[in-house]
């Protein structure tokens, strides 16, 4: 197999598996029609359904409560106390830049929400999602390092419950806290939900060239990270960890997450203070849900309890999720090649640590793998390198033998046999590195880091195909180039179309993020500028060799 042959067999795995994403993978459910409750309606209790804990119910919509902070806006819906709008300040929406990205929202036909509730058989009034709490105010503003925003649900049955929202200044990590405490004459033991509800749809301004993961997925120690399809909850055979102890539940998509926090890095295990915690999902009338459910200890009457689950909101930065739960670094989607992309992006931040631009610290990777594999891809030139100089035996022998390719083809082998010539001397190499370049594909797709992150001149945003094009025009050059290095099949039919194709799949580098082609066009210039160097070095050898 030549270069050229490999080249191709590169570009066409990966086009293989953005066709598979685009029209085979699952596709996403549409958004169920948002409609809107009365408030008596919304005052019904939520009684469990399934194991899920809440049902799955249409949403009724309250007043707002504004929040401001330094890195987000928040809306909370007096009806539940939802989180309902979560726009974050520092992210550019991905179809309008001068708007901040919208994580979470119940508006425009979307469906994206952080809801909570507490059940109890013995006090079915206990708040729910369904529920119209009271605020003092509908606007607060961070003004010191931290900030509260109290609700207070009905008495029910002479338990009174606070919500209370807790944001710190620079975090998206968004404390939940139940102050409950028991009037009643009797123990309460109620089962406390956090649950994540969303469409099926895939994120607003989505590539379909460059997708990651949408949808629900948990961590726990035990059974570590797991991804769980729409599709699957549709089917109702959604295979995942149901105990919650020391994990997160969350809904993932491209560059963003949302995760309700068990075991935060900062604060209490959840699970070690409760009766029993675990996870549960659902899907109907096209809403998902991935939620956490709290079971407590009895609340003796005249005692106060309070109970915090944090809530994750934010980027998938890995300087960031590292520190707020153990796990929630996977989030970042490498897929199957996690352990290969993993690594490769911790070199890429401590590159980036040491040249403050994303753009330079891509080059600057690219260079190192290059070198680490510089004995392979030199070998495999040198193999393609002898292939060519071949070329005209190789012609030579097509004309001798005509049409009979038995005997060409065995006296092939036996030219080969004599030159010590090995013909996949130049495809085995070049196999080895597939994988890291596979890795290094979803190390930069899956990078938020890249998202609004300048390089040079007109690139301004390193996660968004080039304005001009002038990336992926390059890389066409030099896969068209390349192909005039290595040796041309012996078929005129193949040769043309061995330099047909390697322009028809650039084509698809058009539709690419810019760090991404920028990997890949620094790489091909290097490819190029080595086989050159070594198809030389065998040019001059043999030179040597016949006047000596």
């Amino acid at each position: 197999m030549d270069s050229k042959r490999l080249i191709i067999f590169i570009v066409l795995s990966l086009g293989i598996l953005l066709l598979w994403q685009e029209k085979f993978a699952p596709k996403p459910q549409p958004a169920a029609t948002v409609q809107t409750q009365t408030a008596s309606d919304s005052t019904a209790a939520a009684q469990p359904a399934g194991a899920n804990g809440a049902e799955v119910g249409s949403l009724a919509r309250g007043q707002r409560i504004r929040v401001d902070t330094d890195v987000i806006h928040a809306e909370i819906d007096t009806t539940g106390g939802d989180l309902r709008d979560l726009e974050l300040l520092k992210h550019d929406s991905t179809a309008d830049a001068k708007k901040p990205f919208n994580l979470l929202t119940d508006g425009n036909g979307r469906v994206y929400v952080a809801q909570t509730g507490l059940l109890a058989d013995s006090n079915p009034a206990l708040p729910t999602h369904k529920t119209v709490f009271t605020s003092t105010q509908n606007s607060y503003s961070l003004t010191g390092d931290t900030l509260e925003v109290r609700l207070t649900a009905p008495v029910a049955n002479g338990v009174k419950v606070d919500k209370v929202y807790v944001f710190k200044r620079g975090s998206y990590d968004i404390g939940v806290r139940y102050e409950i405490v028991n009037g009643g004459t009797n123990p309460l033991a109620p089962t406390a939900y956090y649950r994540l509800l969303r469409d099926g749809k895939s994120p607003d301004g989505e590539s379909r060239f460059a997708q990651t993961f949408t949808g629900p997925a948990v961590y726990t120690e035990a059974n570590k990270f797991q991804k769980v399809k729409f599709a699957d909850l549709d089917k109702e055979k959604a295979e995942y960890t149901k105990d919650a102890r020391g994990g997160w539940v969350g809904m993932l998509q491209h560059y963003f997450m949302t995760a309700w926090l068990m075991k935060p890095l900062d604060g209490q295990d959840i699970c070690q203070i409760a009766k029993s915690c675990r996870f549960d999902m659902a899907a109907k009338d096209g809403l998902y849900s991935a939620s956490a459910l709290v079971d407590l200890k009895p609340i003796a009457p005249g005692q106060k309890f309070d109970l915090t689950v944090p809530l994750y909101a934010g980027p998938e930065e890995y300087s960031t999720i590292s520190k707020v739960a153990n796990g929630l670094e996977y989030s970042k989607d490498y897929g199957i090649f996690y352990i290969v992309a993993s690594p490769l992006f911790w070199l890429l931040t401590k590159l980036y640590a040491l040249v403050s631009n994303w753009g330079w610290a891509i080059i600057l990777l690219t260079l190192i793998v290059k070198a680490v594999f510089y004995p392979l891809t030199a070998a495999s030139y040198r193999s393609m390198g002898k292939m060519k100089a071949l070329s005209p035996r190789l012609e030579r022998l097509k004309e001798q033998h005509g049409d009979d390719r038995v005997k060409f083809q065995q006296a092939v082998m036996e030219m080969y046999k004599q030159e010590k010539v090995n013909p996949l001397g130049g495809c085995l190499p070049m196999v080895i590195q597939i994988p890291v370049f596979i890795g290094l594909y979803w190390a930069l797709l899956s990078s938020v880091e890249l998202r609004q992150a300048p390089w040079v001149l007109w690139i301004h945003d390193l996660a968004r195909p080039d304005p001009f094009y002038v990336l992926p025009a390059i890389m066409a050059v030099t896969m068209f180039a390349q192909t005039f290095l290595n040796p041309p099949p012996t078929d005129p039919v193949q040769a043309k179309m061995m330099k047909i194709m390697p322009l028809a799949f650039s084509a698809m580098f058009f539709f690419f993020p810019a760090g991404l082609v920028l990997y890949y066009v620094l790489n091909s210039i290097l490819s190029i500028a080595q086989q050159w160097y070594i198809n030389r070095q065998i040019e001059q050898a043999k030179k040597v060799a016949q006047q000596s």
